[in-house]
């Protein structure tokens, strides 16, 4: 005999056992309370024949109302209206049939009783519910077992609340306060844990209780006031968490308390956060073909994840590295639930073979990410710098103006800005093609590109390095004591990519706020700091000097450049004199022609003479073809310009602002 299957989950066998016990408990007390010196005879005998009908009439009512589908241990406010309201249907439809069926002569079912019984059923239905998570969230409500990790919560909103809920579930955690700054809070309790204090008053309470860590569970709370949390905490040597910023959680995982990590450099540099309505702004690209470059890299593989969130028709993803491609193409569909990606194995330098994607896949917008950028590697490989950044950058332009494409937004970079380096020579030749092309009055599409500086944690840039040297034990080396650099984190920089796309005109060159230049030696300080060291101490910081070409002080603004403000607090306008297209054409073919015959040192001297001597547009065409005026534009205030005599050093290039293709 073939054994018989049932279809329900094991849980879900009980937990429809215990609420048809429930339905027969609560319709045994209603007739109880009805009735006050116990049941007549004929009352008894009608519950005894209706409980047969009431149990399995309710019980059913309560499967085709999900209940048995939800773990009562994520019982929550809103499962309690779906449960009134399976609960209602049920006693209703019990108490019709039993009505109608007359199961004891003419003897009706009392109204009062129909009354408790809906009542009592929808208490201990809901309140078991309520009881099963209460125990298992708090499986030592009496402390008769050890408790776990304590941990005080910084923070007594909604990303608090969630977390605190999580951590309840955990047997490893214990929280047992929470610091907020709204007086009203103070000694109100979430999910019964204690507001204990101010952020003022945290060394006191850190002092007094003594916790295991401290959380800072406030996703839009700026770097200061992190970096304030994490040097009180310090004092009393408690190691600090974090959830991540806004821009991360958004990006990410809904599930908060998977995503809390230790206290990063990022999260203390003290930038303000930049919000970006991703969907509102993106409606270019919204039911259009978009091809990124670089699509493996920092900035291009971000550039995917943004795009698939706003309603893209399609993604291509080009770069001619085969595994970050396919990472990100992995990533897209499996983890980010976006199948419409075409993956491109392609050389953005291969004119043909480029001509051949647009022809095939019809890109409405461009983002152009790929590009070399390690500063001192392409010191040493002017050839390449050239080929693959402002030649390549003229060869893809050029394709996508010919295809007809929508929006091209060339990523750019503050090393554009009186170049010294190679790298910095070949971005700000970049600018040129787009700005020249984008002006051409022949030209269709609405080509814009986007300068910004170092973004943090790229691959190659400044802080992955500083934390390979500390876990070596160090040292840190820095080239320079006076050394800064602008950052700003990988998703604030490209939703203004994508917020700038939406803003240009024609050959227009936006620049991004970058907030306050950080020096290099604080970053190491911070980060020795944040890993349990103490810098000079445990891990010493060493300057290994100055290297030719590079910066004291990067600059977002040349001296000869005005900005003018746009819709977006965040992202600036600039205006110059343009360069003369004819004359650009020239030098470009000149360059060609070295890099073919591998001339690097005639190419290395025009490069630097094209940047010193400029040949620009008369004054009479300038503000025509910026699409500017001279009132329009307000005269910039530059950072402090670099010492003439003095190179900024940096054992490692920390302009790391573009993908590596």
């Amino acid at each position: 005999m073939s054994r018989i299957r049932i279809p329900l989950p094991h849980h879900r066998i009980w937990q429809l056992g215990v609420d048809a016990g429930l339905v027969a408990a609560a319709w045994a007390l209603a007739f109880q309370l009805r009735f006050d010196h116990g049941l007549p005879v004929f009352y008894q005998t009608l519950f005894d024949r209706t409980i047969w009908i009431v149990v399995p009439v309710k019980v059913a009512v309560f499967v085709l109302f999900g209940f048995s589908n939800r773990w009562w241990r994520y019982f929550s406010s809103r499962d309690v209206w779906r449960t009134t309201i399976g609960v209602l249907a049920a006693c209703v439809l019990a108490d019709v049939i039993v009505y109608f069926a007359q199961p004891v002569g003419q003897l009706r079912l009392p109204r009062s009783i129909a009354v408790l019984d809906f009542l009592i059923t929808l208490a201990v239905i809901g309140g078991a519910r309520m009881l099963a998570r209460t125990l298992i969230e708090r499986p030592n409500p009496l402390g008769l077992v050890q408790r776990g990790r304590e941990v005080l919560v910084v923070g007594a909103g909604n990303a608090a609340q969630l977390v605190i809920r999580e951590l309840q579930r955990q047997p490893g955690y214990t929280p047992i306060g929470l610091i907020d700054d709204d007086p009203k809070k103070r000694n109100m309790r979430l999910e019964g844990v204690r507001v204990l204090g101010t952020t003022d008053e945290l060394p006191r309470i850190l002092h007094d209780n003594k916790p295991d860590e401290l959380l800072i569970a406030i996703p839009s709370a700026p770097g200061a006031l992190r970096a304030r949390i994490v040097a009180m905490a310090q004092r009393e040597r408690i190691p600090v968490r974090t959830l991540p910023g806004l821009s991360e959680l958004i990006m990410g995982d809904v599930n908060l308390t998977g995503q809390i990590r230790p206290v990063q450099v990022e999260d203390v540099l003290g930038r303000e956060q930049i919000e970006v309505d991703l969907k509102e702004v993106a409606t270019y690209c919204r039911d259009k073909t978009v091809l990124i470059t670089g699509a493996g890299g920092s900035i291009g593989s971000e550039l995917c994840r943004q795009i698939a969130r706003v309603g893209c028709k399609r993604i291509v993803i080009v770069d001619h590295a085969e595994t970050p491609l396919f990472e990100i193409e992995r990533e897209l569909v499996d983890d980010r639930g976006f199948p419409p990606v075409v993956p491109v194995i392609g050389d953005v330098k291969n004119g043909a073979k480029m001509k051949r994607v647009f022809e095939r896949y019809k890109p409405d917008v461009v983002f152009h990410a790929a590009a070399y950028k390690h500063v001192p590697l392409m010191e040493s490989n002017p050839l390449e710098a050239v080929r693959n950044n402002s030649l390549a950058t003229r060869t893809l332009a050029q394709v996508a103006a010919d295809a007809g494409v929508e929006v091209f937004v060339l990523i750019s970079t503050d090393k554009a800005v009186a170049p010294k380096t190679v790298m910095g020579q070949s971005k700000a030749l970049c600018e040129w093609i787009i700005e020249t092309l984008g002006h051409s009055p022949d030209v269709k599409t609405r080509f814009v590109a986007v300068r910004f500086g170092n973004v943090l944690g790229s691959s190659g840039s400044v802080i992955p390095i500083f934390r390979k040297q500390i876990a070596r034990g160090g040292p840190v080396t820095v080239t320079h004591p006076e050394m800064t650099r602008f950052f700003m984190t990988i998703p604030e920089a490209v939703s203004l990519v994508v917020q700038a796309g939406a803003l240009g005109g024609r050959g227009e060159v936006y620049v991004l706020d970058m907030g306050e230049p950080v020096k290099i030696v604080d970053l190491a300080r911070n980060m020795i700091t944040l890993s349990g060291k103490e810098p000079d101490k445990d891990i010493k910081i060493e300057f290994t000097g100055v290297r030719a070409g590079e910066k004291l002080h990067e600059e977002l603004v040349s001296t000869d450049e005005r900005i003018s403000s746009t819709t977006h607090p965040k992202i600036s306008q600039l205006t110059r004199r343009g360069v003369d297209p004819d004359w650009l054409d020239e030098q470009i073919a000149l360059l060609e022609r070295m890099v073919a015959e591998g001339d690097t040192l005639e190419l290395v001297a025009k490069l630097g003479g094209m940047m010193r001597e400029p040949k620009r547009l008369a004054d009479s065409g300038v503000h025509q073809a910026l699409g500017s005026t001279p009132a329009a534009a307000a005269p910039t205030a530059p950072l402090p310009p670099a010492d003439p005599g003095l190179a900024v050093p940096q054992p490692e290039d920390t302009g790391s602002h573009a993908t590596l293709s």
